[in-house]
């Protein structure tokens, strides 16, 4: 192949990538759009599923809501729980950290368990209150924790689950 073959190839790729951009181009050129100042039309956004749980939660009479569960049930139910958490006495962190004695003390408390920074921050005691309103959808509820949990959407199971949590303790807390 000698120099004048290669000349042309070149040249004609050369040529396809000035055909392709310059049409794209001119047909910006042709078809200008000027876009609108404003919008046409306002988008209205609906209540969230987060906003009506955070509403609902302010709302929970907690007496009431642990008067729907049973500590038998949260043992069922505490089986989502039990992929990432230990409630046994001694037991030790896995995913999530041990929730043995959890109501009651303090938010981030275990030392050999890492917390989010924004779990820390938060800086609340584990009460029923706030465990009602954290397994809601913890997510939304600190916004940054590592828990990836989807939350307990059923009112029975939350109670549920904060009875059983409250009788794996020590000195389990006074039901309000």
């Amino acid at each position: 192949m000698d120099s004048f073959e290669i000349n042309k190839i070149i040249a004609a790729i050369v040529v396809i990538f000035v055909v392709i951009f310059g049409i794209t181009k001119i047909s910006d050129i042709i078809y200008y759009v000027e876009k609108p100042s404003q919008s046409a039309y306002k988008v209205e956004f609906a209540e969230t599923d987060s906003t009506k749980a955070s509403a609902s939660v302010e709302a929970v009479d907690i007496s009431a809501l642990l008067a729907m569960g049973s500590v038998d049930h949260g043992k069922k139910v505490f089986k989502k729980c039990s992929a990432c958490h230990s409630i046994k006495k001694g037991g030790r962190n896995n995913i999530g950290p041990a929730l043995y004695n959890v109501l009651g003390r303090n938010m981030g408390a275990l030392e050999d368990y890492k917390y989010s920074k924004a779990l820390i921050a938060f800086g609340k005691d584990w009460t029923f209150q706030e465990m009602n309103s954290f397994l809601i959808k913890p997510a939304s509820y600190i916004k940054g924790t590592k828990m990836a949990f989807a939350g307990l959407k059923k009112e029975k199971d939350r109670a549920s689950v904060i009875l059983y949590m409250n009788a794996n303790a020590d000195s389990p807390l006074q039901l309000p």
